[in-house]
């Protein structure tokens, strides 16, 4: 069994009215994601992506359709808890997540209200600050940090719990390139040398590629899934829908329109100039 399973949700945010249209935020959508697993969900503002991500720890229900969640259906009240421990969410502005004034008592915070005792919490906090490489800054004021330094101590506060998976909403929208490749490096690191899984919400494509997965969703709906070199080898399906695709991509599969003989599409910036130094022989 999946660790998170979503099973044709449908989502409003109005409320239904007898013989009014309503137009879903989600609409129909399923999708299995394995423990371990990193999958990246792009697509355009208003697409449903933020929606549905906020349905993993049962933060909105769904109006139809289930989710569940290790197995348990996030509409059960009785799981609340539990899935809320399984699933942290990280949010896009970190500013929104900190609650304390010294950085080792945010990170304290999740577990102190989950009734941990304080020696397990002291090294909770001491762990999740190591994993996101912040241990250095426990005793600063978050308020003086950069942005990269601010969205890690809010995962740090998420590792705290313990959780199976981490759930982020655009965590890099506001960030510059330099804090955005430290929260990316943070999630790679925690998906391959703890095993946690993720799932990233973006509208950046270069971290979309770095996933195991990227799901496409437009109006609602899933348009389409699969690796990274299966998704962004569609352009013209991308462009379609007005979403982007990496610039690699974009300018190989413009060099193919011009007659360049070249079969793969790049993700990367090094594989573009090795498939260009491969043509141009």
């Amino acid at each position: 069994m999946s660790f998170i399973s979503i099973q044709d949700v449908c989502f409003s945010y109005e409320e239904i009215e007898e013989g009014k249209h309503v137009t879903n935020a989600v609409d129909g959508v399923s999708l299995e994601v394995e423990q371990g697993e990193f999958v990246a969900i792009i697509g355009h503002n208003g697409c449903g992506k933020s929606t549905l991500a906020k349905h993993l720890n049962a933060l909105l229900l769904p109006d139809s359709g289930r989710v569940l969640i290790d197995g348990d259906d996030t509409a059960v009240e009785d799981n609340t808890y539990a899935i809320r421990e399984k699933v942290g969410l990280v949010l896009q502005n970190p500013d929104n997540q900190l609650v304390a004034s010294i950085v080792e008592e945010d990170v304290a915070f999740g577990p102190e209200n989950l009734g941990v005792e304080p020696s397990e919490i002291r090294r909770r906090v001491d762990a999740a600050l190591r994993a996101v490489d912040m241990y250095d800054y426990r005793g600063h004021a978050p308020y003086r940090l950069s942005g990269g330094q601010k969205q890690r101590v809010a995962i740090a506060g998420i590792l705290a719990i313990q959780p199976q998976c981490i759930v982020l909403d655009e965590p890099t929208a506001m960030l510059d390139p330099s804090g955005r490749q430290e929260v990316i490096s943070t999630l790679l690191k925690l998906n391959r040398t703890q095993n946690i899984t993720v799932v990233l919400i973006t509208h950046f494509m270069d971290e979309a590629v770095l996933a195991d997965r990227v799901v496409v969703m437009d109006s609602g709906k899933i348009l389409t899934q699969g690796t990274p070199g299966d998704v962004f080898s569609q352009v013209e399906l991308l462009k379609k829908h007005r979403l982007d695709v990496p610039q690699s991509a974009e300018l190989i599969h413009k060099l193919r329109g011009c007659g360049l003989q070249i079969d793969k599409i790049p993700l990367t910036q090094e594989d573009c100039v090795a498939l260009l130094e491969e043509a141009m022989r």
